[in-house]
């Protein structure tokens, strides 16, 4: 069982596998990607699984929720009319959910 602390303003939380919040796959149109380097606001550059580096933008629904650092893998929806070069975060996972989708397959474990 995996039991995580967290501290919040001098709290202490424990949360267990089971409090966090459940992975998201990508649906249709939607590919994994890496986090390369933020550039500032809210775009970041990111690796996307197929190869192709992207301008992605941070939505706003995420913007002041989740917040993005180098080296997290997240979930990108290249845009319909430029969809080699900008794409839109829509999902972002935590460590313990990256460990699980390499268990399981849905990424490469050098990814």
């Amino acid at each position: 069982m995996l039991i995580i602390i967290t501290r919040t303003m001098g709290k202490r939380q424990v949360k267990n596998e089971s409090a966090l919040k459940e992975i998201r796959l990508p649906e249709e149109g939607e590919i994994f990607g890496r986090v390369l380097k933020m550039l500032g606001g809210e775009n970041v550059m990111v690796k996307c699984a197929d190869g192709i580096i992207r301008r992605g933008r941070i939505r706003g629904k995420l913007k002041r929720r989740v917040w993005i650092r180098d080296n997290d893998i997240v979930i990108i929806a290249p845009w319909d009319f430029n969809e080699s070069e900008r794409g839109d975060i829509v999902w972002r996972f935590t460590l313990p959910q990256v460990e699980w989708l390499k268990d399981n397959g849905h990424i490469a474990k050098d990814f």
